[in-house]
């Protein structure tokens, strides 16, 4: 599975434990691995980190960095190089299925949760409640806040990309928080 895990939340915990629950053997692989923007506000390592946290030591897997190529077809022939042959190839993303549909045998990630362990949480969503300075802290497991907050990134966070996250929004939450009337 490759997504871009900024940050790991609660919806990705659940189907990384679910990953490794049911799998041999799991890759993971960091998306956007070149990125420190807006929609990457985390750098590959801490990504890494915080997938760690989440499933601890006692669960086999690789984490690999996978860079943005800005070519579809470059990016797919590079991942089949990387990874070969795979049991299954786990997304929830159109795109990326198309890509490598002939390639692996696609199936969602929701395949590998139970009901009761579903979280419809997605990292945007996250990224605005830190942005907002909101509660966001319930939204993404607790040693993954922890982390966050122990090494200040949530405040690197807003100070490099939270303007821009609520500009995304409409713009309508910077200028009420610049006192407009």
């Amino acid at each position: 599975m490759i997504a871009r895990w900024r940050p790991v939340h609660r919806g990705h915990a659940s189907v990384l434990h679910g990953l490794c629950r049911e799998s041999e053997r799991v890759l993971i692989g960091i998306g956007s691995s070149n990125r420190h923007d807006l929609r990457n506000p985390f750098t590959a390592a801490e990504a890494a980190d915080m997938i760690r946290l989440v499933l601890g030591e006692s669960e086999d897997c690789t984490i690999d960095e996978i860079p943005d190529l800005d070519d579809g077809p470059r990016w797919r022939a590079m991942v089949v190089d990387r990874w070969g042959a795979l049991d299954a190839f786990v997304t929830d993303n159109p795109y990326v299925a198309h890509l490598l549909g002939q390639d692996y045998r696609i199936v969602k990630p929701v395949a590998f949760v139970p009901e009761p362990e579903r979280v419809a949480i997605d990292g945007t969503r996250v990224r605005q409640a830190m942005a907002r300075g909101e509660v966001w802290q319930a939204l993404v497991p607790p040693a993954v806040a922890a982390y966050l907050e122990a090494r200040g990134l949530d405040a690197r966070f807003r100070r490099e990309f939270g303007l821009a996250t609520l500009a995304e929004l409409g713009g309508e939450h910077v200028l009420m928080g610049r006192g407009h009337q």
